[in-house]
């Protein structure tokens, strides 16, 4: 089994062209850490991602893995596997062939990689399929082969680029917790990337917010949540409503909005009602046309139900202001 190692990236920067994918980012991530790399399309996070595993040249800086510079190794000599969103599995080839062939790249002899092959296997509960061909399997079987393929090589950090995309809600949130689960297992740092809010909260232990090439924030997610650091990421992270009061742009979240039909508080009108369940989602503007939504539990909402158009009074507990940077 691989020691796990601490992954540091110092001021690492990737040009295609006259076009800066990611600008001198700095990032520290210690050993056994599950990190997500969270951002919309665009901000540079695959592009991190795949300088990390050496399937991008870096065009400044350094990526140190444990003592080591890696710039310059090849993805098979960095310590690290890749997981690709597509599940990259060789049709013709079983499930365990799949899983033993990066053992043969490295001129494992059939006998041994067949044996590490069928413990990956197990390890991911895939054993009783490993002749099935990866056609014979379902999207989530699929996915768990390719997980059994990225471990078998006993990597020091595991790399996932979209891995949960390809897959339906009720599943995502069963892999979810697989993921979880393996990364403790092995405890190894899983470097983790996804467009999806919801899927990098319940997974990361770190998450790295990225916009235009850029960290915006880096922290724990419920850090996150609790104090975004800039307009930016109270907008992505959702949740929030962002007002100007007294010259100052500060946050609220959508939970703690408090709606009445009289009393004091910021006039405004309810623009829609949207049952969810266990909360009903309340959006309303302001008279000066700030826009905001109220998240308010089922039960609550209806001992006294609002309806589109009506007037209401919005408050709230000043102790939920949080401040944004400028």
């Amino acid at each position: 089994m691989a020691r796990p190692a601490d992954l540091e990236l110092a001021s690492v920067t990737k040009r295609y062209g006259d076009t800066t994918a990611v600008d001198s980012i700095n990032l520290k991530i210690k050993a056994g850490t599950y990190c997500c790399l969270l951002g919309p399309s665009g901000c540079g996070k695959s592009s991190t991602l795949r300088m990390i595993a050496g399937h991008e040249s870096v065009s400044d800086g350094d990526i140190v893995l444990g003592p080591e510079v890696v710039n310059t190794l090849p993805p098979a000599k960095r310590g690290t596997a890749m997981m690709f969103q597509s599940y990259a599995l060789f049709p013709h080839l079983s499930a365990r062939d799949n899983v033993a062939f990066p053992l043969r790249m490295k001129g494992m002899n059939k006998v041994d990689r067949s044996i590490r092959a069928t413990e990956a296997l197990k390890m991911v509960d895939m054993e009783r399929y490993q002749a099935r061909l990866p056609s014979q399997l379902s999207g989530g079987q699929q996915q768990r082969v390719a997980l059994a393929r990225a471990l078998v090589t006993d990597p020091q950090i595991l790399l996932l680029d979209e891995p949960l995309s390809a897959l339906d809600p009720f599943l995502k949130v069963r892999v979810r917790a697989e993921l979880k689960r393996f990364q403790r297992e092995l405890g190894i740092s899983f470097i983790h990337v996804t467009h999806s809010q919801e899927e990098a909260m319940a997974l990361a232990d770190l998450v790295i917010i990225m916009n235009n090439g850029r960290i915006e924030q880096a922290g724990a997610p419920r850090d996150i949540f609790n104090s975004p650091a800039t307009e930016f990421v109270a907008r992505f992270i959702g949740g929030h409503n962002i007002m100007p009061d007294e010259g100052r742009k500060i946050s609220i979240r959508s939970d703690r909005l408090q709606i009445s039909s009289g009393g004091h508080g910021t006039p405004a009108v309810v623009r829609d009602v949207e049952y969810q369940g266990i909360a009903v989602h309340v959006s309303l503007a302001t008279e000066t046309g700030v826009e905001m939504m109220a998240i308010v539990p089922e039960r609550i909402f209806y001992s006294h139900p609002f309806e589109a158009g009506e007037a209401v009074k919005v408050h709230w507990d000043p102790a939920d202001i949080h401040e944004l940077a400028a």
